[in-house]
């Protein structure tokens, strides 16, 4: 039985690397083999060829590049310049920005108009603002008017006071008290005054519109909607929400001339025009 196990099968034979090299057995049982040699598929003293035309083109482009860069600095610094000059010479340039949708005029009451005086100067704009809407009511009643058989002239005489009134307004009136409350100008103050009374007297006169001067009912006043109520209900009561309009338009007014004056009084610049009238007058009697 000792025999039968003398000799295991799955025992590893010892190799003693110290021993003879004729004598150590080779070894038969190897399963590993080595990978093939693969050949190099590229020659390594090939050279890339770069086109010169691509490096042509490049320095070409590079040399676009550097010249419209110059112009575009050329061009920055001629505008740098006229800018300063203008800053020099006093000159303002007014960007329109409002109204935001269609800007129209410079407008920028919180940035322009000293803090103490926005709230006047809020409050003037919003006579100028409802004297556009006075007006632009006061087209719609008298078409309905013209409707209901008043006549063409009327309603073409309402387009006229919208056409003249508004922008009038803006020009004759409001962008003067907007200059004079930034620059602390006499002379605007004094263009403010002479116009904004035009504007009072206006607005009084079509809030009841007697029939004198303006063609009959070509304003929406008391009179002409007491008179257009007994034949047209409808008519007389646009013809009374435009009375409404001119009234508050009048009132608000007169209160924005007497805030206005007090200011002017009470910083001296009355005193400031009174020179300024008397300087003129002088220069005008040397001439």
């Amino acid at each position: 039985m000792a025999g039968r196990y003398e000799n295991n099968p799955f025992e590893d034979e010892e190799v003693n690397p110290f021993a003879n090299p004729g004598t150590v057995p080779p070894v038969q049982n190897s399963k590993l083999s080595p990978l093939p040699h693969e050949p190099a598929d590229y020659d390594r003293g090939a050279t890339v060829d770069i086109p010169l035309d691509s490096t042509k083109d490049l320095k070409k482009k590079e040399k676009e590049l550097q010249a419209k860069e110059a112009e575009l600095n050329k061009r920055e610094q001629e505008l740098k310049r006229k800018e300063d000059a203008i800053a020099r010479s006093g000159i303002v340039i007014e960007e329109k920005n409002w109204p935001p949708f269609f800007p129209l005029i410079h407008h920028d009451i919180a940035n322009e108009i000293p803090i103490h005086l926005q709230q006047l100067q809020y409050v003037a704009f919003t006579t100028l603002l409802g004297l556009c809407i006075a007006l632009t009511w006061n087209i719609v009643a008298v078409t309905t008017a013209w409707i209901k058989g008043e006549g063409v002239t009327i309603w073409l005489l309402a387009c006229i006071y919208f056409i003249s009134g508004v922008p009038g307004g803006y020009v004759l009136w409001y962008r003067p008290l907007y200059r004079a409350m930034r620059t602390e100008s006499a002379l605007n103050y004094g263009w403010f005054f002479m116009f904004y009374a035009l504007h009072i007297c206006f607005c009084v006169f079509a809030s009841v519109a007697p029939p004198i001067v303006f063609k009959g009912k070509s304003l929406t006043g008391i009179l002409p909607a007491l008179d257009v109520m007994t034949g047209n209900a409808l008519v007389g009561v646009f013809y009374f929400i435009g009375f409404g309009i001119f009234a508050i338009e009048s009132l608000l007014s007169i209160w924005v001339i007497q805030q206005v004056y007090s200011y002017f009084r009470g910083s001296g610049q009355a005193a400031e025009m009174k020179r300024e009238a008397t300087r003129g007058a002088v220069r005008a009697a040397m001439q």
